[in-house]
Parts: C-alpha cells; sequence; structure tokens
C-alpha cells in the first residue's frame, strides 16, 4: 500500500482524481497507525514538528493518537 492521496486532507471524502481514493472505494483497507509508540511525545519530537512543512492545516492534529 504505497499509494499517497494526492490532496490535502479532507476528513474522509474521496476526491475523483486521487489514486488513493479510488483505492478504498475499491474496498482498499484503511491504513493502521502504528502502536508501537503509546508513551509521550519527547521534548524533541514536539520541538521538530513544523506544522507548515507538514501542511497541518488550520488545526494541528499532531500527536493526537
Amino acid at each position: 500500500m504505497a499509494t499517497k492521496h494526492s490532496h490535502k486532507p479532507n476528513f474522509g471524502r474521496h476526491v475523483d482524481d486521487c489514486l488513493r481514493c479510488q483505492e478504498l472505494k475499491d474496498g482498499a483497507g484503511p491504513v493502521r497507525w502504528s502502536t508501537a509508540h503509546r508513551g509521550e511525545l519527547s521534548t524533541v519530537e514536539i520541538k521538530a514538528h513544523d506544522c507548515r512543512r507538514s501542511d497541518c492545516g488550520p488545526v494541528c492534529t499532531f500527536g493526537d493518537w
């Protein structure tokens, strides 16, 4: 499952010309996030996060899991 969405996050709405959205429409499973990191974020991880580079949008959800 190497196909990535060709658009910004849109909260579950499918985009017609996106290959990943088409895979999901055709029955592909959703991405499963790793459960290996269950602890608190380290100071280094928090300081390294860049909303502009990550294209977070109006609300940053970094670290919400």
